[in-house]
């Protein structure tokens, strides 16, 4: 009887121990260049293909080269403004506009100016610098800030095609470089390349 007892009790700790195990999460680490596509739906394999078309497409823009020689050696500087969601899912459209600043940046074609909360807040800073709190020789003084020449915004949008357990998702996003002073656009970009065909199970009755 006792070594019946034993062996249940050893049966119930192995159980036990194997359900525990079953429950750890398995984690992988990849390249963070693989495609991986889990749920059909916007991924960073969409958002690294996006910029790089319309990163390559504007620095290599015939209009934007003109922009540049206009401004007799001077830099031009960009405001980066709104790049709006108007697909069905949810998508971090900061993501495209920080990685296009960043590599524009880089490319020494063109400068940036903080806008939106950052300029907000550098704003509120120097007013608070204002106060009496900083000495003079290092407080920060109104009216200096560089001026934009330009402003970068975009769209992402989604057309949905669907029939049975079929979902055909196709991508449009759209970048667009304006003139602050005239309105005129110097660049405009489209990438429109990614297509996804999403075969979900069949609910079975």
């Amino acid at each position: 009887m006792r070594l019946r007892f034993l062996l249940l009790f050893a049966g119930m700790v192995m159980v036990m121990t194997l359900s525990a195990c079953s429950s750890t999460p398995r984690v992988a680490r990849v390249d963070s260049r693989t495609h991986i596509d889990l749920s059909g739906y916007w991924n960073d394999t969409d958002v690294r293909i996006v910029c790089e078309y319309l990163i390559n497409d504007c620095l290599n823009s015939p209009r934007v080269d003109n922009a540049i020689r206009e401004m007799s050696g001077r830099t031009p500087v960009v405001l980066v403004g709104r790049f709006r969601n108007e697909s069905d899912e949810h998508i971090d459209t900061t993501i495209i506009s920080s990685i296009m600043e960043l590599t524009i940046f880089n490319s020494g074609k063109m400068n940036f100016v903080a806008g939106g909360s950052a300029r907000e807040e550098l704003r509120a800073e120097r007013q608070d610098q204002l106060t009496g709190y900083t000495s003079d020789e290092t407080a920060a003084v109104l009216g200096r800030e560089t001026g934009a020449d330009f402003l970068l915004t975009g769209t992402v949008r989604t057309i949905v095609d669907q029939m049975d357990n079929q979902t055909i998702r196709t991508y449009f996003v759209n970048a667009e470089m304006t003139s602050i002073d005239t309105n005129e656009r110097i660049w405009m970009g489209q990438h429109s390349d990614i297509k996804k065909i999403i075969t979900r199970p069949r609910t079975r009755l």
